[in-house]
């Protein structure tokens, strides 16, 4: 069973969203989680947190419900380079980043660029996770993206929304199992994650465990590279600096 859920989302990622960040809170302790983290969108994506609200999260509580928080960003790359959307002033204070790339923000390039713009986007502060790099819009070299998450001090995520059926990032399963492949063979941490927009479905990574028991078959994916299922291991890897150092 995992103990967290750090890809969610609150009324200050746009799209909609009409929750609060204590509403997703409730749903966490209704789960059975112990930790959760509010990733919402940075500023560049329509209606979402300006910079002022990342920065004011900083001063946020800790506690919400009986649920340890943390307050993170989905990061939007914004260029080949690896641009994102928040300065490091304002990074360097959040708990953690998650990177993306959104179609809104980037036109998807070939896969060298992709690669190159995740790459780019792992050495910003903060940064310790890949979002949803199964997009079939934004191909990617798995290979030197596990390797360079490996020498980053960042996990790869599957992310739950993305393997369900009809889903907007496309049939992603197979660039999901590549991704686990690489993960096992670098030894880089994976994270599942809802991506939930809301209460519903915060917890949610029923589809993401599948996929990890089909590859656990097929290729031995270990059980010790998953983070969801430890609280106080996650924390660990991303309190660490990018060298992996507490």
């Amino acid at each position: 069973m995992i103990q967290l859920d750090v890809h969610t989302h609150s009324i200050s990622s746009g799209h909609g969203t009409a929750c609060t960040i204590a509403d997703m809170a409730k749903a966490a302790k209704k789960q059975g989680l112990s930790l959760l983290g509010i990733s919402d969108h940075g500023p560049a994506t329509l209606c979402a947190g300006t910079p002022s609200y990342f920065k004011n999260l900083q001063m946020a509580p800790k506690m919400r419900c009986g649920i340890r928080m943390l307050y993170g960003v989905e990061l939007n790359i914004l260029d080949y380079s690896g641009r994102v959307d928040l300065e490091h002033g304002i990074l360097s204070g959040m708990d953690y980043a998650v990177i993306s790339m959104h179609t809104k923000n980037i036109v998807p390039g070939n896969m060298l660029e992709n690669t190159n713009a995740y790459i780019g986007a792992m050495e910003k502060p903060k940064v310790r996770i890949v979002g949803h790099c199964d997009d079939v819009k934004f191909p990617v070299d798995y290979k030197a993206l596990a390797e360079a998450a490996a020498a980053h001090h960042v996990m790869m995520e599957i992310n739950n929304t993305s393997i369900m059926p009809g889903g907007y990032r496309g049939n992603t399963i197979e660039n999901n199992i590549r991704m686990l492949y690489q993960c096992m063979r670098y030894e880089v941490p994976v994270l599942l994650s809802s991506d939930s927009h809301g209460p519903k479905n915060v917890g949610n990574v029923k589809g993401s465990e599948i996929l990890l028991n089909a590859c656990r078959e097929v290729f031995d994916f270990p059980d010790w590279l998953v983070m969801s299922y430890d609280a106080e291991r996650f924390l660990e890897y991303i309190r660490a600096d990018k060298s992996g150092r507490s």
